[in-house]
C-alpha cells in the first residue's frame, strides 16, 4: 500500500511491535515517532498523513490532544486511536472527537489489518467527494505509473486523480469512452499505481472470445479435457492470481458468457476444464467498452448484475475533440518518438494548425497514424501540409468554404449548442437532474437519456 501512516506513541518497544506489523500488512510509508509535543509541532505546520495510529496515554501530551490537533490542521488524516484501557466512555468520546477507530492493546496483526483496510477505504471514498466539490486542480501523489499519458487537460487531471484514489482500494473499475482514447493506458495506469503493480496485468479482448475458447482460456484446462488437449494449460485467472484482469471491449462479450464471468466476481472460484477441483483466485479486475451499457441492459443485451458489479468505480475518458488543449503536446511527443530527436522544427505552422482544428473521431490512436503516415512521407524534413492525408485537408477546405462570412458567428452543429446547453444547467444546479429538467423545460427521463448519451450516468 502506498499510503502514509504515522504511529505516535512513547513506548519504543511497543512503536517498534506495530511498526513490524504495519509492514507484514503491505504498509511501506510508516513513520515511527515517539514525541506527541513534535508530532502537534509538525501537523500544525502542515505536515500530513492518510493515517494516524495515536496511543493514548503519553506524558508529554495525551492521545486526545494530539487527536484534537489533527482534527484542527489536518483534518483528511484519518485517526485510530490506541490504548491499554478497555473503556466504552473512552472509546465513545475518541470517536465524538474524529477518531475513526479504537483498538486496545495488544492489538492482533489481524484486528490492525482489518482497522486499518476499513480506515484508509473511508478515506478513499471522502477524498473522492472532495474530488467533486475541488475547484482548484488535484495533484497525484504517485506521478510515475501516469506519465505515459499526456494531458494538459484539467478534465483529464480530475479523472487521473479519481483513477490514483480507486487504484488504492480493490474495487473493480469501469473505463468508458470512445475508442482511441486510451482506455487500456489508464488500465495500466490503475495496476501501477495499485498494491498490486509487482504483479500481473493481463489484458484481454473480450470481443475474440467465442463460447468454446471462453472457459479454456478463462479457466485452463487438464491434459486430456477436451479433444487435442495434449497438455494441461493454466488459464488467464490463474496466470493473473494476485495481479489485474483488464476486460477490454466487455460490452461484445456474448450474453451466455457474461454469466459465466459474473460467477467468478462473484465468488473469487473457478473450475478448470477436466478438473472437479475449485481454485480460489485474488484478482483486481478492470473493464472497459466504448458502447453504452445502460442502453445494452435496455436492450437485454447486458447483464444488469454484471454491470453493477464491474461498475465498483467510473472513469469515462472524453473524446480527443473536447480536449483539444491536448493536441499540441500529443503532437510534439509523438515527434520526439517518431524522428527519434528533438521535435522541434519538425512540423510547419500550416500542417499543425491543420492538425489542430481536426475532429479525430479515431481520437488519440488516429493522431497517432496520422503523424506516422506523414513522418514516413516526409523523410526527415519538417512536415507540411502536403504529408497530411487527404481527408484532413478535404475536411479544413469543406469548413473553409462552407464557413460564415468574415465577422460573422459561426453556426455550430444543433447537437453541439444542445449538449452544451444542458451540461451547462447540470452544472448549475449542481448536478440535480431533478432541477436540471425543470429549468429545461423537458422530462426527466429525457433528460436521464441525453446524460447518458454525453457519457454521464
Amino acid at each position: 500500500m502506498n499510503s502514509s501512516v504515522v504511529v505516535i506513541d512513547d513506548d519504543r518497544d511497543y512503536l517498534e511491535i506495530l511498526g513490524r506489523k504495519l509492514a507484514e500488512i503491505g504498509l511501506k510509508r510508516v513513520r515511527l515517532e515517539e514525541s506527541s509535543l513534535r508530532m502537534a509541532d509538525e501537523v500544525k505546520k502542515g505536515a500530513a498523513f492518510d493515517l494516524a495510529l495515536i496511543d493514548m496515554t503519553m506524558p508529554e501530551m495525551d492521545g486526545m490532544q494530539l487527536l484534537e490537533t489533527f482534527k484542527a490542521n489536518s483534518p483528511s488524516t484519518e485517526c485510530i486511536m490506541v490504548t491499554a484501557i478497555n473503556e466504552a466512555r473512552i472509546a465513545v468520546e475518541c470517536l465524538n472527537k474524529g477518531a475513526y477507530d479504537y483498538l486496545v492493546k495488544p492489538v492482533a496483526t489481524e484486528d490492525l489489518s482489518l482497522a486499518i483496510k476499513r480506515t484508509l477505504e473511508r478515506k478513499r471514498l471522502l477524498d473522492l467527494l472532495d474530488l467533486e466539490k475541488r475547484d482548484d486542480l488535484p495533484t497525484l501523489e504517485n506521478e510515475a505509473p501516469f506519465k505515459p499519458i499526456i494531458t494538459q487537460s484539467k478534465k483529464m487531471m480530475r479523472i487521473l486523480k479519481e483513477a490514483e484514489l480507486h487504484a488504492a482500494s480493490l474495487v473493480p473499475v469501469l473505463i468508458t469512452g470512445e475508442s482511441g482514447t486510451g482506455k487500456e493506458l489508464l488500465a495500466r495506469a490503475i495496476h501501477g499505481a495499485s498494491p498490486r503493480a509487482q504483479q500481473p496485468f493481463t489484458p484481454i479482448n473480450m470481443s475474440s472470445l467465442t463460447s468454446s475458447l471462453f472457459e479454456a482460456e478463462f479457466f485452463g484446462h487438464t491434459k486430456g479435457a477436451f479433444t487435442g488437449a495434449e497438455n494441461g494449460r493454466v488459464g488467464y485467472l490463474e496466470y493473473t492470481n494476485k495481479g489485474t484482469l483488464f476486460l477490454d471491449e466487455i460490452g461484445d462479450l456474448p450474453l451466455p458468457l457474461q454469466g459465466k464471468l459474473l460467477r467468478v466476481l462473484q465468488d473469487g472460484e473457478f473450475t478448470r476444464l477436466g478438473s472437479s477441483n475449485r481454485q480460489k483466485v485474488d484478482l483486481r479486475f478492470i473493464a472497459a467498452t466504448n458502447e453504452n451499457l445502460e442502453q445494452m441492459i435496455f436492450q437485454k443485451r447486458f447483464r444488469k448484475d454484471l454491470y453493477y458489479r464491474i461498475r465498483g468505480g467510473w472513469l469515462h475518458l472524453p473524446p480527443l475533440r473536447e480536449r483539444r488543449e491536448d493536441i499540441f503536446p500529443l503532437v510534439r511527443k509523438l515527434l520526439e518518438k517518431y524522428y527519434d530527436v528533438n521535435h522541434s522544427g519538425f512540423i510547419e505552422k500550416e500542417a499543425l494548425e491543420r492538425l489542430m482544428q481536426y475532429p479525430y473521431p479515431g481520437n488519440i490512436r488516429e493522431l497517432k497514424s496520422i503523424l506516422q503516415s506523414a513522418t514516413n512521407l516526409a523523410r526527415g524534413a519538417p512536415i507540411n501540409e502536403t504529408h497530411l492525408p487527404f481527408h484532413i485537408m478535404a475536411a479544413h477546405k469543406e469548413c473553409v468554404e462552407e464557413g460564415p462570412a468574415s465577422g460573422s458567428i459561426p453556426i455550430r452543429p444543433l447537437a453541439e449548442v444542445e449538449k452544451e446547453h444542458i451540461l451547462k444547467a447540470y452544472e448549475q444546479t449542481g448536478e440535480n437532474k431533478s432541477k436540471s429538467a425543470r429549468l429545461l423545460g423537458i422530462g426527466l427521463n429525457t433528460l436521464r437519456r441525453k446524460l447518458a448519451s454525453y457519457g454521464i450516468q
